[in-house]
Parts: structure tokens; sequence; C-alpha cells
């Protein structure tokens, strides 16, 4: 069920800024930043008057949609990745895994990074995008993520199963890979594994049926680093 707010942005603190962003996850990603909000849910009645930057007023109906199986708690992820076999696989084995049993990769990167490089014969689908709309919700959110300094903010893309739907059937062999990889194995500082944007892809797909899906550990810029074939696109 949605929940609707009205919203009012006008001059802040940083506290309560972090109010309308409860939670800002940036991931060191190939010598870029990756940053991703995950937006503040309103309940019953309650209104949002939260003050962002100066001179700015925003005064509107919002819509806060549920929450879409992407912002999932990542121990739910990881459970379900794990007891649908999903496997890690490392750079040189997903390039084998290429080469000799007809496996896709599947780049979950922005368009951008996939063009600037990328594994031959990958398919670029966008997990994430730029934030697309006005809505007052979706221009609070830009506002919130340039005041910690990300000038382009990402949302979660709405059209991702059915894009790669359109591209490859449920019985594919899949390698899904983003910038970092994330991994899914425990350690002493990581006792649940690390989230990523492929693991994220992995398990929406994992969710939609597809049944042959890997993933790529420590991500392209491993690929990049042990010097294995790569494109670019003008």
């Amino acid at each position: 069920m949605a929940a609707f707010t009205s919203i009012v942005v006008q001059y802040s603190s940083t506290s309560s800024l972090q109010s309308l962003v409860p939670s800002l996850e940036a991931t060191r990603d190939h010598n870029s930043w990756w940053g991703r909000v995950r937006s503040y849910r309103s309940t019953g009645k309650n209104s949002l008057q939260q003050n962002i930057t100066r001179g700015l007023t925003i005064q509107n109906a919002a819509t806060k949609p549920a929450k879409s199986p992407a912002e999932e708690d990542w121990k739910v992820k990881r459970e379900y990745l794990l007891e649908k076999r999903v496997r890690s696989v490392d750079a040189k084995e997903a390039f084998c895994l290429q080469k000799e049993n007809n496996f896709v990769i599947l780049d979950v990167r922005p368009e951008a990074e996939f063009k600037e490089a990328h594994p031959p014969d990958a398919i670029n689908v966008q997990i994430y995008r730029l934030i697309k709309e006005w809505t007052a919700w979706d221009i609070a959110r830009r506002a919130a993520f340039a005041f910690f300094g990300i000038f382009a903010g990402t949302e979660e893309n709405p059209e991702f199963i059915q894009s790669v739907e359109a591209k490859l059937d449920k019985n594919a062999k899949i390698i899904v890979a983003c910038s970092a990889g994330g991994t899914m194995k425990p350690s002493q500082n990581l006792p649940e594994g690390q989230q990523s944007r492929s693991l994220i892809a992995a398990y929406l797909l994992v969710l939609d049926g597809y049944t042959n899906v890997f993933h790529l550990e420590s991500g392209l810029y491993s690929w990049f680093k042990e010097d294995l074939p790569s494109v670019s696109e003008e």
C-alpha cells in the first residue's frame, strides 16, 4: 500500500536531513563512488516535514510505494541465494565458462560504465538508473543526494527484469557482474558477506524463475585486473 505524504523542503541541519535519508549506502566501485539512498517510509497520517536546503520549498503530495524485492534485507537475500545454490566464480573461471559453456555475462552497471569497458559479448541491463521523475518526492531525494555530494542520484530500475527477459530466456546460463562484486562468503569483519549490485540482481533473477545464475566474485574490477579480454564502445 502506498503511503501519501506532504513534503516541505527548506533550510536544514545535517541531523534533520539524515531523518529524510536514513540510510545512505556508498560502495567503492572501480575508481568511482556508487551511492544509493533508501527512501524514507512514512506511515498512517503522519506528515513528513523536513528541511534540506535554503531557498528551495516544495509542497506537494508524494507517494512512496511498498518495499520492493531489491530493498529486502541483505540477510534474507543472501539466505535465498544460498538456498537456490547461486554460486560465485572468480574472473578466470567466469571467462572459461563464457568461452566453453555458453554462459552469458550480464553486466548490471550503468550504461556509461559499460560503454567504457566490458567483457566481449556481455549484455548490459542496469539495475539502478539515474532518478528520472520530478515529483516532490524525487526532488527531495535529489536534494538529499546533493547534500552528501552525490549529484547523480540513482534509483532502482523498475524495468530491470522486463529488460532481462527480453534478452535472455529462463534457461540461460548467466553470470551477473557489477564493478565491485560483493560476496556471500562470511568473514570476521563481514559475517554475512557484503551486498552488491550484482548480488541484488542475482536475487531478482532467481525470484523471477531463472535457474542458472552465477555471480562474479570481486566484480569486473578483478576481470580488468587479470587483464582478461575487454572491449569499449565510443
